[in-house]
């Protein structure tokens, strides 16, 4: 079945050079014929037929749609986000017209403004962010679509061996300055390694709507950094500096509910930290 399923989608990553996107890249592109897409000068890229060197300041995204035309879309760009809701307009003229799917990874930014309580995939969006507004500008753009072209993913935090946030937690350790822990965030987590996973289904079976893709469980956002750190076995002692946006919990994380994965596509916290050990 697989040597089938292989040429029947071209799945196009913009933002492939990324730690997500490579990730993604790296799952899906012995089943697919897979192009991504980088912005900074890289000679091994530049090598790769597969890769198109694409800045979003400058660039025409119809002309690598052009060469590529790609079956499936995962959007996973960072950069200037009033650029990013131009490219998308354009993405999805481009999946409307010629009957594609687009993948969009979202984030939980996107129910930052709730507080009180996690977030499921029908809840309504409202953040106080710009980070979590410019999300919610491209989610809806999408959901004007026909809806099994696409598919919103919504992410927690991402952590994973190579995340930028564990570079960042063994640099700081490193350089002997404190690493921020939020005492009253609680937040679910998950890693690249199944992120992945989930979206190597969700175009295997081709999945719709919207999906929550983080752990089923719930963490404190200073006991799951300890619990990091303790995995790491740093050799410097941690600083740490606890930052209270608020005297209560407050909740930033995104719950399944109605799209739920497979039991071995879903992720607990400590499965992370299991990881990470390795």
């Amino acid at each position: 079945m697989r040597g089938k399923k292989a040429s029947k989608h071209k799945v196009l990553i913009l933002g492939a050079s990324g730690f997500l996107g490579s990730a993604i890249y790296k799952e899906l592109c012995s089943y697919f014929r897979t192009f991504g897409t980088y912005n900074t000068s890289n000679k091994a890229l530049e090598k790769n037929n597969h890769f198109f060197q694409y800045n979003i300041e400058e660039d025409d995204i119809y002309e690598i749609l052009e060469i590529v035309k790609p079956t499936i879309i995962i959007s996973s760009l960072r950069g200037d986000f009033s650029k990013q809701v131009l490219i998308h307009q354009h993405l999805i003229e481009y999946v409307f017209k010629n009957k594609v799917k687009i993948l969009f990874i979202s984030s939980a930014n996107v129910f930052d403004a709730y507080i009180k309580y996690p977030s499921y995939e029908q809840d309504k969006t409202y953040s106080n962010s710009i980070y979590g507004h410019f999300k919610i500008k491209i989610e809806n753009m999408l959901l004007r679509l026909p809806k099994m072209q696409v598919a919103i993913l919504r992410l927690p935090m991402v952590f994973g061996s190579q995340s930028p946030r564990i570079q960042e937690i063994i640099q700081f350790s490193k350089d002997n300055e404190p690493i921020e822990v939020f005492p009253n965030l609680i937040m679910n987590v998950t890693n690249d390694y199944k992120v992945t996973q989930q979206i190597h289904y969700i175009i295997n079976r081709n999945k719709y709507g919207i999906f929550h893709l983080g752990s089923n469980d719930l963490v404190h956002h200073e006991d799951f950094i300890k619990e990091i750190i303790d995995s790491l076995e740093l050799k410097n002692a941690p600083i740490y500096k606890r930052v209270y946006t608020t005297n209560d919990d407050r909740y930033l994380a995104v719950l399944p509910k109605f799209n739920t994965l497979p039991k071995h596509l879903q992720i607990k916290s400590d499965d992370i930290l299991t990881e990470l050990k390795i």
